[in-house]
């Protein structure tokens, strides 16, 4: 059985008649949002408030026939609660009702004990938007909805026609109260679990009468107009927009909202609904496509999804969604919302965009830093770069270029040199007087820990520490970098160039315990007690494969890794006369040729793949071969032949095939054919396993048969909640770049995490990409200038030495070769869906996208609203009538 009085008291505030057909039920969020808080005596007192009308307790003590003293009491009890406003009026406290939103909801869902004790006020304060936004459809004009956007004030900076109630700048000024609470929307969603991650703490900015009431009853903080301003700053550089509630009068409002598309009950109103009349501003976002360079930054940003990535050089192939049916000419039922906009959200048009940003692993924005770099505007490239990949300068040595692969060029004559250009704008910054350190966004502090300090760990320790908190990586070795520093040999990375990227990490705050091998020196039970509240293992695959074959343990086989390991840290290894190297991939490729530099007399390779199926990359088998390795395609291991202890061959069988018709690898041979080759060593490269030691003890978190441990697909966790896992130690071995797009999801999945109530996937950007059919490509007339080259290095004097002899393409080199790229990929507006906040605007380095005024309107006060609602119904019905015979005339044509 409900609360009578408090249904009165819902139905008193929204002007119903209670008991009516129309009144609200105990079942609406009205009276839920109410039900946990408000006594039957608060639901009488309140029953005397008014609507906009301020009384003081001595009027209300009038009306009700009590007492002054117990009339004060109530009322505060009703502003304390949210109920409604409290203002000091001639040195006499008067209280008085406003709208349910923005307003009463807004305000009770900020009452944090509350909210926390009661989690049926963040569900009510949820549920009102959702139940009551279905049928707001079309009624209200541009303009005129209960919150508005308001442009981002760079965004319109030089716009002739904007007018002073569109400017963020305006209320501020005007005003001279203001305190900060809480993002309300933020918060309700955090309390019911489903909370995106977005900065919520002290985020919404109060004005005059309503930071007065915010801050007397506690659920505000007051600051000073510079205060407001920072608060605006800071949130735009978070990517939040910003909304007013829109209903105080022209050019008027008592708060300025800073919202995030995800959580936002507001702009649920245009993601979930599509009704984005409700809310948007008299701006649209419109792209210069030739300006454009795909970069994906204003995509990211964007609040409602109105922005992906498409092309330019196929455009009769862009598919781009015609919106016909409109919520203002057209019946709007379930049929044409999006539910699913928390997690369906888009990167790319279904026609696709540019390859080279889709192929990347990472999805760095290629096209964006080379035309950076075009421009000579090397440490704005940088910093786009490492918002994917803290670690340029190192995979501008190592990446496996399957950008590069894929790249529109190469259907002209040959790919860009993207890898090239990245390094160069890497050694910019190396050699560079002033390095480039990201601002932290946050000061969170919570203590993560990093286990394993490899491409993976370091990625996830970067952004980790940039959103401001105490991260540590514990490294059982002594040097830092994991394969980048003690499996990759120094000719191809050298280590003061992992250590250089890695000084970043450690300007940035991020700690470092080396020789400590955590599940052995240390468990993560007694980490948890040292208060680090998740981790993220990324171990790497270290530990080298064996044959399974007789006589593997005589003296002189050695594991490849373990063979690289002991050079990287300067270890005696004894590597003379002949050497055979088993295996086909690059490691193997870097074991073969580290035996060349550490006197073996003779290296010859044996894999079981065909040269065009070893999965070594093209480049270092070429680099192999000029060092005078042989290798041998098509053999695999029968026996290893031994004398006294001590290897002295192997016999090989000839293998027919690797694959089956699947691709699953299943190797056949042909036993009849068979030869038998003198060794010295023999170094066995078949592929690395994970060594988890007693990392895993006593947790819940499950390996795979292969020793990879599970993880969820996109959020990383293990099945122990706070432990995290990626790179190598999850997906096999993999190349560095892979590791480093795991990094920062595991980051982004730590750091929802330890706030509670946030959802691991809700609102998070999928990083869905899909590449564009070049079968419909137009490519004529375009130059034939020639891919730029470093000067080769000469086989014979490479095997000599361990530096890195490869150079780097001049200044003048990387200004003709940026000038190669065709540009293929460019980002779409839907003007629909754009409520014209100017997020994207802030983002753009090229500028390429702007707000343009589309529409002419200002908002209006609650008392005016309805009949310029009733009118604008009118209105609709004949736009549907018109629309349904537009429809029908098409449709029979």
């Amino acid at each position: 059985m409900g609360k009578e009085k408090v249904l009165q008291l819902a139905n008193h505030i929204g002007g119903k008649k209670h008991g009516s057909k129309s009144s609200y039920t105990f079942q609406d969020p009205e009276y839920m949002i109410l039900e946990p808080v408000v006594t039957d005596e608060m639901a009488e007192i309140g029953l005397c408030l008014e609507f906009r009308n301020p009384k003081s307790a001595e009027e209300i003590a009038k009306l009700c026939d009590r007492s002054i003293e117990d009339a004060e009491k109530v009322l505060w009890e009703l502003a304390e609660a949210g109920v409604c406003f409290v203002n000091k009026r001639d040195d006499v406290d008067k209280y008085w009702f406003d709208t349910w939103v923005p307003g009463v909801m807004e305000m009770m869902a900020n009452n944090l004990e509350n909210v926390k004790k009661y989690p049926q006020i963040a569900e009510a304060f949820e549920a009102y938007g959702r139940v009551r936004g279905s049928k707001t459809a079309g009624a209200f004009p541009v303009g005129k909805g209960l919150m508005r956007v308001i442009p981002i004030e760079t965004a319109i900076d030089g716009e002739t026609r904007r007018a002073s109630y569109e400017e963020v700048s305006k209320y501020l000024n005007e005003s001279k109260v203001f305190s900060v609470s809480d993002c309300a929307c933020r918060t309700s969603r955090e309390i019911m679990g489903e909370g995106c991650g977005h900065l919520k703490e002290e985020m919404c900015i109060q004005l005059d009468h309503a930071a007065e009431y915010y801050i007397r009853t506690g659920r505000g903080r007051a600051i000073t107009r510079e205060e407001a301003f920072e608060i605006i700053s800071k949130a735009e550089e978070n990517g939040l927009m910003h909304q007013i509630p829109n209903v105080d009068g022209v050019g008027k409002t008592h708060a300025i909202c800073n919202c995030c598309g995800c959580s936002c009950f507001s702009l649920r109103t245009a993601n979930m609904f599509l009704n984005n009349d409700m809310v948007r501003s008299n701006y649209v976002s419109q792209v210069d496509v030739e300006k454009c360079v795909a970069c994906g930054e204003c995509v990211e940003i964007c609040p409602v999804n109105a922005l992906k990535l498409g092309q330019k050089l196929c455009e009769e192939a862009q598919v781009i969604e015609t919106r016909m049916d409109l919520p203002s000419n057209s019946k709007w039922g379930p049929e044409k919302w999006n539910p699913d906009y928390r997690i369906n959200r888009k990167n790319v048009l279904d026609s696709g965009t540019s390859p080279c940003i889709t192929q990347c692993p990472a999805h760095i924005p290629i096209q964006g830093y080379i035309k950076l770099a075009s421009q000579g505007r090397y440490a704005e490239a940088l910093e786009l770069i490492k918002k994917e990949n803290p670690f340029p300068a190192v995979c501008g040595r190592i990446c496996p270029r399957s950008c590069e692969s894929v790249c529109t060029r190469g259907d002209v004559d040959e790919p860009i040199a993207i890898d090239e250009i990245k390094k160069f704008i890497a050694q910019q910054d190396l050699y560079g007087d002033i390095r480039y350190i990201p601002k932290k966004r946050h000061d969170y502090k919570n203590k993560i820990a990093i286990v394993g300090a490899g491409p993976s760990g370091l990625s996830c320790a970067y952004y980790l520490s940039i959103d401001g908190y105490d991260v540590t990586v514990f490294e059982k070795h002594k040097a830092l970098g994991g394969m980048l520093t003690l499996g990759i040999p120094s000719y191809r990375l050298e280590k003061d160039v992992v250590n250089a990227e890695i000084n970043i990490l450690k300007e940035l705050g991020v700690k470092f315990r080396t020789g400590v091998e955590v599940g052995k020196d240390i468990t993560l039970d007694q980490l948890r007690q040292q208060g680090y509240e998740a981790f993220y293992l990324a171990i790497g695959a270290q530990k080298g494969r064996k044959l399974g074959i007789e006589e593997e343990k005589v003296k002189g086989v050695i594991s490849g890794v373990d063979f690289l390991l002991d050079v990287s840290l300067g270890n005696n290894v004894d590597i003379n006369g002949e050497v055979l190297v088993i295996g086909g991939g690059n490691v193997a490729i870097d074991v073969a040729r580290t035996a060349t530099r550490t006197g073996a007399s003779k290296v010859e390779m044996y894999c079981l793949e065909n040269r065009e199926e070893m999965p070594a990359l093209g480049e270092e088998v070429d680099e192999a071969i000029a060092e005078d390795i042989r290798i041998h395609n098509s053999w695999g291991p029968k026996r290893i032949l031994s004398e006294n202890g001590q290897v002295v061959g192997m016999e090989f069988k000839r293998c027919i095939s690797t694959f089956d018709e699947n691709r699953r690898f299943t190797p056949k041979f042909d036993e009849s054919q068979t030869k038998v080759v003198k060794a010295d060593k023999i170094l066995l490269s078949i592929g690395q396993g994970i060594d988890w030691g007693g990392l895993l003890e006593g947790s819940r978190a499950e390996v795979n048969p292969n020793n990879m441990i599970k993880v969820d697909p996109h959020t990383l966790q293990t099945g122990e909640p706070d432990i995290f896992a990626g790179g190598d130690a999850a997906t096999g071995p993999k190349f560095a770049i892979d590791a480093i797009a795991l990094g920062k999801e595991a980051a982004i999945s730590i750091h929802r995490f330890v706030h509670p109530g946030q959802d691991l996937l809700i609102g998070r950007n999928r990083k869905e990409f899909k590449a564009f059919d070049k079968e419909n490509l137009r490519l004529e007339g375009y130059d034939h200038i020639p891919r730029q080259r470093t000067e080769s290095v000469e086989g014979a004097k490479a095997k000599k030495s361990f530096e890195d002899l490869r150079s780097t393409l001049t200044k003048d080199q990387v200004k003709k070769e940026t000038e190669r790229c065709l540009g293929c990929g460019a980002t779409v507006v839907d003007q629909y869906m754009c409520v014209g906040c100017g997020a994207c605007t802030t983002r753009c380095k090229f500028d390429a996208i702007s707000l343009v005024r589309k529409y002419d309107e200002e908002n209006a006060s609650f008392e005016d609203l309805k009949p310029i609602v009733v009118k604008n119904m009118v209105k609709r019905q004949g736009r549907m009538i018109a629309h349904s015979i537009k429809k029908t005339f098409k449709s029979s044509k």
